[in-house]
């Protein structure tokens, strides 16, 4: 194992936990009308006709097609994107990728899958979706609307990723059921709520998934957008009365579908405890893939993404 010994942290990112004590964590408490909170929001969703746009790309590859894409979320919320179609073979899968907090320039082409039209969308306020005055700064971003618990921008974003799946399902009518999710950090956070509701995913990947059991993500030093929360919590004391239905991990004990979640043991962004707690929520179908760190370089780290990078192409392959 290759745990770093050295950082520059005020803090320990593994928080003094080793393995079996972090696969024995438990979601949080979860707050009364989670379900209904959520299941009314999907229905909202699936009501609104994403009316994607699609055009070629300045962007090229040998390998794919690929299509600036801009669609319509909830709200009217336009979200702009990219999707990649394979050169060979048919369309016989979905794939929605999202993104960590730092937004996204390009799609990524070097995905271990073929015969799969892939979405990446660009989630509201952020990247190709900026929106005047919703701040790009994760910072700022995480804490849009955090005092309005059916505003906070967090749940757009998961909106987002449905209105995604319907992009797909609109342009490829037999994806509906055979598409899959993969996402990191804000992106696994973000997926795991999504994944819980949507009856049209099939399978997901979550690395490193933030927004997860957030009583100890207000309480577990960070270097993360987490932070940013903490103080507001100092200032507000309120915060958690929104964060209770915005808990990845709470999500995930409703995931019933195959996953791979990639969980880091040391990690100053994402705490690990949070990142744990998804992914031993997981009651099903569930392969836990154990990183030595995240969020921070590494010896052993290009090893240990190209094991995990072969897992993803074996668990999206096309059947």
């Amino acid at each position: 194992m290759s745990i770093p010994k050295t950082h520059p942290f005020a803090f320990d990112p593994t928080y003094g936990m080793r393995l079996q004590e972090l696969l024995a964590i438990e979601p949080p408490e979860e707050p009364e009308g989670f379900d209904a909170f959520w299941e009314a929001r999907y229905l909202k969703a699936l009501a609104v006709d994403p009316q994607p746009a699609l055009s070629l790309s300045k962007l090229s590859h040998p390998d794919w097609h690929v299509l600036d894409l801009v669609y319509c979320s909830t709200g009217a919320f336009k979200i702009g994107g990219w999707l990649l179609l394979p050169r060979q073979g048919q369309v016989r899968r979905g794939l929605v990728v999202g993104h960590g907090y730092g937004g996204r320039d390009q799609p990524d082409f070097d995905l271990p899958i073929t015969e799969t039209a892939v979405i990446f969308p660009c989630c509201r306020g952020l990247s190709l979706s900026s929106h005047p005055p919703i701040s790009q700064n994760p910072s700022w971003h995480v804490l849009h609307d955090i005092d309005k618990r059916d505003a906070y921008i967090i749940g757009g974003c998961v909106e987002d990723i449905w209105l995604a799946v319907s992009t797909l399902v609109t342009v490829y009518p037999w994806l509906s059921g055979r598409t899959g999710y993969s996402g990191i950090s804000f992106g696994g956070g973000v997926g795991a709520m999504a994944i819980a509701f949507d009856e049209r995913i099939d399978r997901g990947h979550l690395a490193l998934p933030s927004f997860s059991h957030q009583p100890l993500r207000l309480k577990l030093p960070t270097v993360g957008s987490a932070r940013s929360v903490q103080e507001y919590q100092v200032d507000h004391g309120n915060v958690l009365e929104t964060l209770r239905f915005y808990d990845a991990a709470t999500a995930a004990r409703r995931i019933e579908v195959p996953m791979l979640t990639a969980v880091a043991l040391f990690d100053p962004s994402v705490a690990p405890p949070c990142q744990f707690a998804v992914a031993n929520a997981i009651r099903k179908y569930n392969e836990i893939f154990i990183l030595d760190a995240g969020h921070f370089d590494y010896p052993g780290s290009a090893e240990q993404e190209a094991v995990l990078r072969n897992k993803i192409g074996q668990f999206f392959r096309v059947p």
